[in-house]
């Protein structure tokens, strides 16, 4: 498991709330899929006396020397990808997520909230292009295949998307506890993904998609994503 760290950097436009999303090239993680910034947490991002990162033992307790190592390396990481001026203090813990067993690489990953403005300005190396994006329009690309999206980014935009301004994003996120989100999935009858659930959905512990109860999944249809989410 690999220590990570990304910020949604967000603004605000005439038409309301916009989020910086970066294209990765289409080498290594991610390849290819429009993300925020961020990466994996480096030895010079720890706090910890020995300048440590965080252990695989310690990853998603919260503590302070582990969110703190989170938000630098998510303000490095907005520097490098984008040339995105972040003061560590305005980011606000928004999620933390954990992919399923069988993903190939594994990302134990703090998501942050911040303002953000000014030029952006793209490394040409890790990352190709960018763009502002009000949330809802950024999840009809990924559903009408003009960009592809990794589960998080979209379940992060859904959660935007009810959202009218920065402040109140911001703030809501700040007067509640991160929500944990350690990904299972869930195959159909014939053995193709179906969904995603976390941790409360009644079908989570077996992988049913049918068992009655709770929902907290996200449906993975061909013709576009769908978040069930109770309460």
């Amino acid at each position: 498991m690999v220590p990570a760290a990304t910020v949604v950097p967000l603004r605000e436009e005439r038409d309301g709330l916009e989020v910086l999303l970066l294209r990765r090239n289409s080498r290594g993680a991610f390849g290819g899929m429009w993300v925020f910034p961020g990466g994996k947490v480096d030895q010079a991002d720890s706090v910890q006396p020995a300048g440590d990162p965080p252990g695989e033992g310690d990853l998603g307790t919260g503590s302070p020397a582990e969110i703190a190592a989170a938000r630098r390396a998510a303000v490095r990481e907005a520097k490098e990808e984008a040339d995105l001026d972040l003061d560590e203090s305005s980011l606000v813990t928004h999620s933390f997520w954990l992919p399923p067993p069988e993903a190939p690489r594994r990302f134990a990953t703090w998501f942050f909230l911040a303002p953000a403005g000014g030029e952006i300005v793209v490394d040409q190396g890790e990352i190709h292009e960018h763009r502002w994006l009000a949330p809802v329009e950024a999840m009809a690309a990924r559903d009408s295949g003009e960009i592809e999206l990794a589960p998080p980014t979209f379940m992060t935009l859904w959660w935007l998307s009810t959202k009218k301004t920065v402040a109140e994003a911001i703030s809501e996120a700040a007067a509640r506890e991160p929500e944990r989100f350690q990904t299972r999935v869930a195959l159909d009858g014939s053995g193709r993904l179906a969904a995603t659930m976390w941790a409360g959905d009644a079908g989570y512990a077996d992988g049913d998609l049918e068992r009655p109860g709770p929902r907290r999944r996200m449906w993975m249809a061909a013709g576009g994503w769908r978040v069930e989410v109770d309460g």
